[in-house]
């Protein structure tokens, strides 16, 4: 069982430069209890997710963390990965030293299920944080299949979505793009089971960064540990967009669970837009204020109220970051 100050969490992932960001923090923050990894494809295939999961987890020297294969395509739709963002190889193509482990033998999400249902069993004091920072294909999976695994979670952190931008279309975020009937179903799930949700989107998600200076000092460590690792990641973004810093991307909504009070947040309704010809995956942030135009809507208000981040302190999300992967937290 976690201590009253260490949160309980599961990543779910695609791992992706900024996943792999994502998940050298949570393997490495003592301020969390990383149970499990559950894989699904998304900025490449959910094969090379598995095995870039399980290297950047034997980087962090956590073997003990439970890694399993999910789905590999969107429920719908046929899969369109992110490799010209993310390298061939889908972490930046560095050569880093493939793991001698093997996947958990279940499906990601009756490793989901059984993680939640454990700790609804131990009780309140060991809830679990879900961080969804890929596809929500998984997600919808689980919560359909087995809506009972929610009475383990204290809440769902996952990075996808936008109030104002978008990166995969000029309306729409990757990883709900990618998958946007699967988010529908989570904030439809969501609000059926009473599930607290925060959006990390991509209003904060570019700019908690780090400089190529910073990434160099991570890199002079060697020894392909986590910090070397962390730095590659970095510098490979920085030559890849031409750049003076990165983004660490997801890892920002693992800060989010770490330092909640980082993010500026506010409650919103949101649902996803599954029609539009120029629209489609968009996150539809509903911030009007005035009651006469929402009795007017004849698409009534979204079913799915939510916290939506909408600015972030930046420096202190890099930082915690930066002192996490370096080994200066302890």
């Amino acid at each position: 069982m976690a201590s009253s100050s260490v949160v309980p969490v599961v990543l779910d992932v695609d791992t992706g430069v900024d996943d792999a960001c994502a998940l050298l923090l949570a393997a490495l923050h003592p301020g969390l209890e990383l149970r499990a990894v559950t894989c699904v494809g998304g900025n490449a295939p959910v094969d090379a997710v598995v095995a870039n999961t399980l290297r950047v987890l034997d980087a962090a020297r956590r073997p003990d963390v439970v890694v399993a294969r999910g789905a590999e395509r969107p429920l719908l739709e046929e899969s369109v990965d992110a490799r010209h963002v993310h390298g061939q190889d889908g972490m930046g193509d560095l050569d880093w030293p493939k793991s001698q482990r093997e996947p958990d033998g279940r499906h990601a999400v009756e490793v989901l299920r059984d993680v939640l249902l454990d700790a609804a069993a131990r009780g309140a004091d060991d809830l679990v944080t879900l961080v969804p920072l890929a596809p929500l294909t998984n997600i919808a999976l689980l919560l359909r299949t087995y809506p009972e695994a929610a009475r383990g979670l204290r809440e769902i952190v996952f990075m996808g979505g936008a109030a104002h931008v978008g990166n995969a279309t000029a309306s729409a975020e990757f990883n709900v793009f990618h998958d946007p009937e699967a988010a529908a179903v989570v904030l439809d799930a969501c609000a059926d089971l009473d599930i607290a949700v925060t959006m990390y989107g991509l209003d904060v998600f570019y700019e908690p960064r780090i400089s190529r200076e910073e990434a160099a000092d991570l890199v002079a460590g060697g020894g392909h540990g986590a910090a070397e690792l962390a730095g590659r990641l970095v510098a490979f973004q920085c030559d890849r967009f031409g750049s003076d810093s990165a983004t660490i991307g997801d890892a920002g909504a693992v800060c989010a669970v770490l330092a909640p009070e980082g993010v500026q947040r506010e409650k919103l309704p949101v649902r996803v837009e599954l029609a539009g010809t120029w629209s489609r995956g968009r996150t539809i942030v509903d911030r009007r204020d005035w009651t006469g135009d929402l009795s007017h809507d004849p698409h009534g208000q979204a079913r799915s109220t939510i916290d939506v981040c909408l600015e972030v302190d930046a420096r202190r999300y890099a930082d915690l970051w930066l002192d996490t992967v370096s080994g200066r937290t302890s």
